[in-house]
């Protein structure tokens, strides 16, 4: 690859969007999560392009918002961060159809081989108007993701719970 393409993916409430906003602010390029802009977007609250209505209608919504995310930035010189993508949808897909992610969909869109997971936080972790599955329903989501990261050419970087400014420095000492 030739420009660093960095996924933050894990439990929801750890603190990925807090983080990208960092990035952000460092002057990096980032790309927002997708499924939250979905949710927001979605004026009708029977809409099955929700999470809560239609999980299978929601991740290929998130498939196609990921994927025009990606080409956005494909050319982009720089390291781009992502909160999510490509890889959260596939594997958001494969729970509600009772199948695997497909590998070979998801290289024709790769990141790098590592995928940064910011792991359960409870001490963090509140329910919003895009987020309103629980706790314990996070800590599931971020088990199907650790658990599909060979399956898909992908290895977990841990970013272990500390400040944002920490987490920062982390990602970004390896790039220079």
């Amino acid at each position: 690859m030739k420009h660093p393409r960095i996924l933050l993916t894990g439990c929801s409430g750890g603190g990925k969007s807090t983080l990208l906003d960092e990035l952000a602010r460092r002057g990096h390029r980032t790309v927002p999560e997708p499924g939250r802009r979905i949710v927001a977007a979605e004026g009708d609250p029977d809409s099955p392009r929700l999470p809560w209505n239609d999980l299978a209608c929601f991740a290929r919504a998130a498939i196609a918002q990921a994927i025009e995310d990606y080409e956005a930035v494909r050319d982009h010189p720089g390291p781009v961060f992502f909160d999510r993508g490509l890889f959260d949808a596939q594997v958001a897909l494969a729970q509600a159809v009772g199948e695997a992610p497909d590998a070979e969909f998801a290289a024709r869109h790769p990141y790098d081989s590592w995928l940064v997971f910011l792991p359960p936080w409870p001490e963090i972790y509140v329910g919003d108007a895009e987020r309103r599955h629980g706790f314990e329903a996070a800590l599931a989501e971020y088990d199907r993701l650790r658990a599909a990261c060979p399956g898909l050419g992908y290895k977990a970087q841990v970013l272990p719970r500390d400040t944002v400014a920490t987490r920062a420095e982390m990602l970004l000492a390896p790039l220079g």
